[in-house]
């Protein structure tokens, strides 16, 4: 029998590469594929995960308020597939991992708003999210050895780096909107946006994705030479190389952005991993940017082509601002009042619903409301994530969002701490990921377009890294007696 369903499957792909379109067919090889691999080992659908995350909006499908691509799909496969593998095997042991405790004190938050959701469809969409964050980081986090989380690593910085080849390709050949284009050095640019429909969330992207290739390029790979498997230090030189490069390309199309939200992110970014892996890096971080601050001082900034002048001091005027409702709009100033404007209405929110909120997922819902003439759009979010989560899921959301980051960042640091060679760089690139994500949500929701996946996937490495020196007391094995050991959990 399963000879004949073997020959059955060979006789079915050969039927399809013989009739259908080559794309099509290829697409559903790729797919079989990666499915049958799957299905053998669920941890490998995530060494093609984080390659989704920037391209899986190219094919989308509605199902009720939300939209599935291929990133949602494979995520969903790879949850399915590890849970019928335990339940197949008897084998489905779940262990607490790190940040249990906070994570599902945050859950239990947004649940809890939902009582005054004006839109359940939007509050659902929001719950399932965080519910599929919280799956993968405990799929992850009992799936995963070191060398997978290098190989994701590697996979997230390709495909950072290929989607910013795809932007660069935007910019200079100036493909897409015609509000996108923007002058510099006598001619016209386009700013980048990749698949993610508008530049500010594709800036976060990259900028979630550049610390970590600059983490791995600063901790250094030759301690990975060492390993029998390298032989040698050129493969790690080289891999080096193949990883600055990336950094380099995803730098250029951060730049092509324009957005001033994932420029600051990034910046913080990488300053913070200049200061926790290398003295010269920060150093060298230090003299430039105080360099940079004094010739801004001293008027250097009109030395700089006028686009960027604009980029970096139309927001100072409104700094401060009160009452946005007096201030004349124009082109210059629209898109910060626009987002002042959301700001407002967030804080309206919060003020008439200040415990649990007007319900997860509900700023849209309820934006109507609360808005500040003429701004109609609710635009999503309130650009702001604090105040988008006090709006959302009040006082009580709001200090769980807080207590769970304070404990993903000194389970961060613990990790940080109790590594050295790449892992170290993986452990640094990660928290500058995360310094990115706080300070870009101060002007922006990056919880979107899948970049959730990779925020999840993150957290399980750092988790794993500090789980690691104690494998064999974490993991569940036979003692003498036959009997299983307890496994060691980390507490935060």
């Amino acid at each position: 029998m399963p000879r004949l369903l073997a020959l059955a499957a060979l006789g079915g792909i050969a039927y399809v590469l013989a009739t259908w379109p080559v794309i099509w067919a290829g697409a559903l090889v790729v797919t079989a594929g990666i499915t049958l691999l799957v299905l053998v080992r669920p941890a490998w659908g995530l060494y093609v995960l984080p390659l989704l995350i920037p391209f899986g909006r190219l094919r989308e499908i509605s199902l009720g308020p939300a939209r599935v691509g291929g990133l949602e799909a494979l995520l969903g496969l790879i949850l399915a597939a590890w849970l019928a593998r335990g339940v197949a095997r008897r084998e489905l042991r779940v262990y607490p991992p790190p940040l249990l405790a906070v994570w599902t004190l945050w859950l239990g938050a947004m649940l809890v708003s939902v009582l005054g959701a004006l839109s359940l469809g939007s509050s659902l969409k929001e719950l399932v999210k965080w519910g599929e964050m919280a799956a993968l980081y405990a799929m992850a986090w009992h799936e995963l050895e070191r060398r997978d989380i290098l190989i994701i690593t590697l996979s997230m910085i390709a495909a950072g780096a290929l989607a910013a080849i795809q932007g660069i390709y935007q910019a200079v050949f100036q493909v897409g909107p015609v509000g996108f284009l923007f002058p510099l050095a006598g001619r016209l640019w386009l700013r980048a946006y990749g698949t993610f429909m508008q530049p500010n969330p594709y800036g976060g992207y990259l900028g979630l994705t550049l610390p970590l290739a600059y983490g791995v390029v600063l901790a250094g790979v030759l301690p990975l030479a060492k390993g029998p498997r390298l032989g040698g230090e050129w493969p790690a030189l080289l891999l080096g190389g193949v990883v600055a490069v990336a950094g380099g390309l995803m730098g250029v199309a951060l730049v092509f952005t324009l957005s001033r939200g994932a420029w600051l992110g990034a910046a913080a970014a990488l300053v913070t991993v200049s200061a926790v892996l290398s003295k010269r890096a920060l150093m060298a971080s230090a003299i430039v940017a105080s360099a940079g601050a004094l010739v801004l001082a001293l008027g250097g900034v009109r030395a700089l082509p006028a686009t960027l002048q604009e980029r970096l001091t139309d927001v100072l005027p409104y700094v401060g601002l009160l009452d946005i409702r007096a201030v004349e709009i124009t082109d210059r100033n629209f898109a910060v009042i626009e987002r002042l404007a959301h700001w407002y209405a967030a804080v309206g929110m919060f003020a008439d619903h200040p415990w649990l909120g007007v319900g997860v997922g509900n700023y849209a819902a309820v934006y109507p409301a609360y808005k500040l003439p003429p701004w109609d759009d609710p635009l999503g979010h309130a650009h702001n994530i604090f105040l988008n989560v006090a709006a959302e899921t009040g006082l009580v959301g709001l200090l769980a969002y807080v207590l769970f980051w304070l404990a993903a960042f000194r389970l961060t640091w613990l990790a940080v701490r109790t590594t050295d060679g790449v892992w170290r760089g993986i452990a640094v690139g990660a928290l500058g990921s995360f310094v990115h994500l706080s300070v870009h949500n101060l002007v922006d929701n990056l919880y979107v377009a899948g970049m959730y996946v990779q925020v999840a996937l993150l957290l399980a490495f750092v988790a794993l890294l500090t789980k690691e020196p104690h494998r064999a007391e974490s993991s569940p094995e036979p003692n003498g007696d036959g009997k299983e050991r307890s496994p060691c959990l980390a507490n935060t």
